[in-house]
């Protein structure tokens, strides 16, 4: 099994021996955080400063930044008017908690109510997508009266103890213990098809498989089917057009709510719609958003439809979720997105990057796709376009080179041998060639 943290056993010396200032950060960081929190690169590097697409290191070295804090930060680094408006709201109050009212949390909520169909129709605020998760994992869970929770391989929706139960990945699962018992349906991994299939003769047979699961391996009573509309930790695998409405048309003839995990899709990411579903053309029940939102300030949460969240029906709260200092910044980046019609944006860059990308993969061998939406996409390597043989230590070597020349890019999938891509929203067509001109340099000295 590929090893998730690359950099987890390899000498101090070697992972920054050019600074030894950077030498100590690592040596303390390996001292007092958990072995499972990684980093990436042979010689991990420190980020002090960022500045619209770009970010610095503590040597002041500029990085173009084509990962985005993991898709996180969707409107630039330091944005200028989504950090005043934060600053605004430090010197008015930073904390009151959900036991009063927070005039900023509200709009948020209708803000957010107005962007989704009319049936989520209630917003509960949290941190994080983790936790976002769990609470959606919550609410079905309590309106079927079930644990059970169909959910997809190479799935990933969160790092704690029901999260990591419902994400289809090995490498990110430290137990099979659980609150939920998790059917996994096969992926719409058309590169990978389980089924060794091609789209679109296969018949969507991935779909087809989530009413076997539903009517052989479930009670027929799931509390709720869980997906992302492009699997990010998975390796930005992007399911067929019309994947998600055949999906939709088998969870209602069941009464089975539709959880869609937009932590890394919303927003416009996925260029031209604010969130993923909307792509795909279907309406979930439950939509469950994080990461980009406040452009890197904590925040996260679900919107549902009201009988979903009455099913809570014991005392409850969320002491920072939906604090003022989160949705103040989620409202101004919000602003920004729609002022400076971001959306748009990302699908005409992002359409771009893909039609660059495929025109890289004709002079290196080692790319065997390219896929995503918008400024959401994947390269995955292998070792023979062949046999698919995934190589994902040309993705360790590919990660180290573009850092040295200047480019920061991420790495996902279940073999870890899938470069993702997720820059912030305002990158330009010069942005990605200058991208895509480091890649070349980097996959020829990878497989060198």
């Amino acid at each position: 099994m590929a090893d998730p943290h690359p950099t987890s056993g390899l000498p101090t010396a070697l992972l920054a021996e050019d600074d030894p200032e950077v030498a100590d950060l690592v040596r303390r960081h390996k001292e007092s955080l958990f072995p499972s929190v990684g980093l990436n690169y042979a010689e991990p590097i420190e980020l002090r400063r960022g500045e619209g697409q770009y970010v610095y290191d503590g040597e002041g070295r500029q990085y173009l930044d084509f990962f985005g804090g993991i898709a996180t930060v969707s409107t630039g680094h330091a944005n200028p008017e989504v950090n005043a408006a934060v600053k605004a709201q430090l010197d008015r109050i930073t904390h009151t908690s959900t036991l009063f009212l927070i005039r900023s949390q509200i709009e948020l909520a209708e803000r957010l109510r107005a962007m989704t169909p009319p049936k989520l129709n209630k917003v509960f605020f949290t941190n994080s997508g983790t936790e976002a998760n769990e609470a959606a994992f919550l609410i079905t869970t309590l309106n079927r009266d079930s644990n059970e929770l169909v959910a997809l391989r190479h799935s990933y929706h969160g790092r704690s103890f029901a999260t990591i139960n419902a994400s289809g990945q090995a490498p990110w699962r430290s137990s099979t213990l659980s609150p939920l018992h998790v059917h996994y349906v096969g992926n719409p991994y058309c590169y990978r098809c389980p089924w060794e299939k091609t789209y679109p003769s296969c018949g969507l047979i991935c779909a087809r498989d989530v009413e076997a699961v539903i009517r052989t391996t479930t009670s027929g009573r799931p509390a709720a089917f869980v997906a992302e509309p492009i699997q990010g930790v998975g390796g930005f695998i992007t399911p067929p057009p019309e994947y998600f409405q055949e999906v939709k048309a088998i969870l209602d003839k069941y009464g089975i709510p539709f959880i869609c995990d937009e932590v890394q899709t919303a927003w416009g990411r996925i260029g031209a719609a604010d969130f993923g579903f909307q792509a795909y053309g279907v309406e979930p029940d439950v939509v469950v958003f994080a990461k980009g939102l406040a452009n890197g300030v904590p925040i996260g949460g679900i919107v549902a439809t009201d009988e979903l969240a009455t099913s809570i029906r014991s005392l409850s709260l969320s002491t920072f979720g939906g604090n003022p200092i989160a949705t103040t910044a989620a409202l101004a980046n919000l602003n920004y997105i729609a002022t400076h019609n971001l959306r748009d944006h990302a699908r005409t860059v992002g359409s771009y990057l893909i039609e660059r990308l495929w025109g890289l993969a004709e002079r290196h061998q080692v790319i065997g796709d390219v896929r995503g939406m918008g400024l959401l996409v994947g390269i995955e390597l292998v070792r023979d376009r062949l046999t698919k043989e995934p190589a994902p230590d040309v993705a360790l070597r590919v990660l180290d080179a573009a850092k040295e020349r200047g480019l920061i890019v991420g790495k996902g999938g279940l073999h870890a041998n899938t470069l993702r891509l997720s820059p912030p929203l305002i990158v330009s067509t010069a942005d990605v060639d200058a991208a895509v001109g480091i890649l070349d340099e980097a996959l020829t000295a990878a497989v060198a």
